[in-house]
């Protein structure tokens, strides 16, 4: 009885087996297709962001006025802005005096344009196009990005116009040495991606798989990592204040500094992690003026809690120019409010 029971038993589990070894083939295949279904849902993502980006990225030949005539200087690539023709790009495309050039559109168009305001700092500048008929590129906000999202990068490198990348985002929150004169500035929450960036694509779109433009091709930080200043709150205020008044206004306060862990008594009290530690301040400047000394350990500064430096550098706004606002330093430990007047940074 026992091996008869053992004789079905392998029966079924030789059947068994055979059912599992003809559904493999049909898996296989369903997987297959899987596959195929998802690479052409990319692909229908990345055409789709094409379609839609293509026609307000413009090619850039820069222009110097000399006494021989126009010379080309340099190239990039824009963002158009408005249909009335204001574009965006990256400053040091346009850097320099007297700078013009032509934009050269996907539709064959060549129009003039001339730089209507550059920021250095953050390295945006705003151009104007002899057109009212552009196509506008929507605008995003960077702080909904995701690590390993999807994103597009549209531009010409070294010439070629309309040349399109493919990548994720694969980090957030990097910062970039931005200088001009003798001001260095760290431009905050830079974007990281692997998609492809080469000479040329600076001043191009970054776009999302929803066609809306989160940030402008900056730099190129080596194979395979490229850099975007972010489409945001802040970048916006720059932009409008670009486009209005052909520059940016920022308030100063001469200190130099790093960030600190509190001590673990004001970490306690002020549920606070860290602060800004003052190494050096400029003579004569808003800060020394105000009575703040090298060591002494910032944590407010107009009412906000200040962690890093990026937290004073947001706060650093036109609205501070010339207006008291309180600061709150640790020093020896121990709490003190100074009173301070910033002054408009000259950059």
């Amino acid at each position: 009885m026992s091996a008869r029971i053992l004789h079905v038993a392998g029966e079924a589990a030789f059947e068994q087996e055979e059912d599992a070894d003809s559904a493999s083939p049909r898996t296989e295949a369903e997987r297959s297709g899987s596959e195929a279904a998802a690479l052409d849902a990319y692909s229908r993502t990345v055409a789709g962001v094409v379609e839609r980006l293509a026609p307000s990225v413009a090619n850039l030949r820069v222009l110097r006025a000399t006494r021989r005539g126009q010379l080309p200087v340099g190239a990039g690539s824009a963002v158009v802005l408005t249909p009335d023709g204001f574009l965006l790009t990256s400053a040091h495309v346009v850097a320099g005096r007297g700078r013009t050039g032509r934009a050269t559109f996907v539709d064959g168009r060549e129009i003039g344009f001339r730089v209507v305001g550059a920021d250095p700092l953050s390295d945006l500048a705003v151009l104007r196009a002899d057109a009212d008929d552009l196509t506008p590129a929507a605008l995003g906000d960077a702080a909904r990005l995701r690590v390993g999202q999807l994103v597009v990068a549209i531009g010409n490198p070294h010439g070629f116009a309309g040349s399109v990348t493919a990548g994720v985002i694969s980090a957030l929150g990097r910062s970039l040495p931005a200088r001009s004169g003798s001001t260095l500035r760290m431009i905050d929450n830079v974007i990281q991606t692997d998609a492809a960036l080469n000479p040329g694509n600076s001043g191009g779109a970054l776009v999302d798989s929803f066609g809306r433009v989160v940030g402008v091709n900056t730099a190129v930080a080596g194979v395979g990592l490229g850099l975007a200043v972010p489409i945001n709150e802040a970048t916006r205020q720059v932009i409008g204040a670009l486009m209005t008044d052909g520059r940016v206004r920022r308030a100063y306060l001469g200190v130099a500094g790093g960030p600190r862990p509190l001590p673990a008594r004001a970490r306690r009290e002020r549920s606070q992690d860290s602060g800004v530690e003052v190494i050096e301040i400029t003579p004569d400047s808003p800060a020394e003026r105000a009575g703040l000394r090298p060591e002494d350990l910032i944590v407010e500064l107009a009412g906000a809690r200040v962690q890093g430096v990026d937290d004073i550098q947001r706060l650093m706004v036109a609205d501070l120019i010339g207006s008291p606002v309180d600061v709150e330093v640790l020093r020896g430990g121990e709490p003190l409010r100074l009173r301070l007047v910033p002054r408009e940074l000259d950059s």
